[in-house]
């Protein structure tokens, strides 16, 4: 045993009062990203962004390009990322601070929340029209694209009524088309068209059209997802169907825009490796080129977003490579960007130095937070979590259903999460830790006894069901600074790992697999809890570095 190694054992022998490590932490200034989908040698590849931004939309303002995405259950919501050049993409906020109703979402609604969203910007402003599957359709509206947002207006209640998209025509009248999910409504696989008023208020009668019937064309199943366009004399409907991981991208057009609407599949897998290419948005450039961002659903790292070059035949558009001369194009994996020039690395966030007042945007809490959660402003530097008192832990001994959980998406298929915390102001009956979170999660961190701090490695596996949480590791500490390491491999593979010395890692437990959730990928983070709420761990940092 070398003296390092040494060392951190005697840290962990019963009894012991203190412990003396030498200290080499310094504030991070720059943190390698963990995903970079510019090759710098003017190529990208896909993923564009390999984290959870299910069902993105996109569009061009000038010369920025913005997207939002659907959020589910957490908070806050509709995520807000902005580009120069489509590839270079920065997380700049969020336009829904807190989900409504707010009573509803004061408890986590796995699956349930901010579904598919819509954004387009038209008469001066920006607007958000996204679907709560169990309330209706809402828009939101902004200035500016970083807000603030108006709040949400319930535009269309109802139950089953998901993935709006509106188009203003040219003779200045209003519609919105949309998708029905059938576990609310009874009814999908078709798209229907209302009449709404310009400033999306109302809606200007009760008459509904279905304009697309998925039923009635061979082969289709789950048609939904739509996004509504004018372009070249057609109204053109852009839905995907088939379902996330093994569906397409279809397009259907029209002369009028009741139909009816003839259709062509414009992009599938193929022999590519990426399943399920559909769901997104049309944007053009600048230079008059089309492109076409989507999602691929990858199981635990959530559904990841794709940029693919699109060009038109016949007034179809194809999207990827059309290496059938067909008309239906596959992903491609790699490709010449779509603004020439050189533009800022950027990726959304992910590392947290704790160093800002306020929370870097990566962050989500599990359901609607509360503001004396956590402090940014009690230490310097530091993130203070208060050891929130949750009674649906201390009645199912799972965290499935813990509103104060402190999470953020995988940025990348292999990656290194390291944080370092100070454990000495936790109390008896407290815990804090590192998770990784889905279906099955598992944490490793502290749980403070009466008789001392234990370092404890707690698995669960299906959360949903009300398992129970499982001690697969614990070990005795005496110090009360120390790091914690997730190493996360293809396929989710995980390695927890701890140190307390910032510089030796000691692997404990076996590799665990991170878990999707409902309808969203697995997330990483930190928690506190307790009984009292007053009682806190603080963090120095959350460091996300490639593998």
């Amino acid at each position: 045993m070398n003296i390092r190694i040494l060392s951190l054992a005697i840290c962990l022998i019963p009894g012991l009062t203190s412990c003396t490590t030498p200290s080499t932490h310094e504030k991070s200034t720059s943190v390698k990203a963990a995903w970079q989908p510019d090759l710098g040698n003017g190529f990208y590849k896909n993923a564009i962004i390999h984290a959870d931004y299910s069902d993105p939309d996109a569009i061009r303002v000038d010369d920025m390009f913005y997207m939002t995405s659907s959020s589910f259950n957490s908070a806050p919501g509709l995520p807000l990322l902005q580009s120069k050049d489509m590839v270079n993409w920065e997380l700049v906020g969020h336009a829904l601070p807190q989900q409504v109703p707010l009573d509803v979402f004061a408890k986590p609604q796995h699956g349930k929340g901010v579904w598919a969203p819509c954004l387009r910007y038209h008469d001066g402003k920006f607007w958000i029209f996204y679907p709560d599957p169990d309330f209706g359709i809402y828009v939101m509206t902004a200035e500016k694209f970083t807000g603030p947002w108006s709040a949400p207006h319930l535009l269309l209640a109802g139950k089953g009524i998901i993935d709006p998209t509106p188009l203003w025509d040219d003779d200045g009248k209003a519609y919105l088309l949309h998708a029905w999910a059938k576990s609310r409504a009874g009814i999908n696989n078709m798209l229907t068209l209302r009449k709404m008023s310009p400033d999306a208020r109302t809606m200007l009668d009760d008459k509904a059209k279905v304009v697309i019937d998925g039923n009635k064309i061979a082969n289709y199943k789950t048609l939904e997802g739509p996004k509504f366009y004018k372009h070249n004399g057609y109204y053109y409907v852009f839905a995907p169907a088939g379902g996330v991981e093994t569906g397409w991208q279809s397009v259907f057009r029209s002369k009028t825009i009741e139909g009816p609407y003839e259709d062509k599949i414009v992009m599938e897998q193929g022999k590519s490796p990426t399943n399920g290419p559909h769901q997104g948005a049309w944007v053009r450039a600048q230079d008059g080129s089309d492109w076409f961002f989507h999602f691929q659903d990858k199981r635990a790292y959530g559904r990841i977003v794709h940029l693919q070059p699109m060009h038109w035949l016949n007034d179809w558009p194809v999207i990827g490579e059309d290496k059938t001369n067909s008309g239906t194009g596959e992903p491609v994996t790699e490709h010449k960007k779509p603004i020439a020039g050189r533009f800022a690395i950027k990726n959304p966030a992910t590392t947290d130095e704790f160093s800002s007042p306020k929370l870097g945007y990566q962050w989500q809490w599990n359901a609607n937070w509360k503001a004396d959660w956590y402090s940014l402003s009690a230490q310097k530097g530091k993130l203070r979590l208060f050891a929130v008192k949750d009674d649906s832990y201390q009645k199912t001994g799972n965290l499935w259903d813990t509103p104060s959980l402190l999470l953020q998406k995988l940025p990348a298929e292999n990656f290194v999460v390291t944080t370092q915390l100070d454990t000495s102001h936790l109390q008896s009956g407290d815990s804090a830790g590192l998770i990784m979170y889905g279906f099955d999660y598992q944490w490793l961190g502290i749980k403070a006894t009466a008789t001392g701090q234990q370092l404890v490695l707690v698995r669960c596996e299906k959360a949903e069901a009300n398992c129970k949480e499982q001690t697969l590791a614990s070990l005795p500490l005496s110090q009360q600074q120390l790091s914690l390491q997730m190493n996360v491999s293809a396929g989710g593979k995980t390695q927890f790992a701890y140190s307390l010395d910032n510089k030796n890692f000691t692997a404990i437990g076996d590799l665990f697999t991170a878990a999707m959730g409902r309808w969203v990928g697995a997330q990483m983070g930190v928690f506190s809890l307790g009984e009292n709420g007053k009682s806190f761990v603080d963090l120095d940092y959350f460091r996300v570095t490639p593998e």
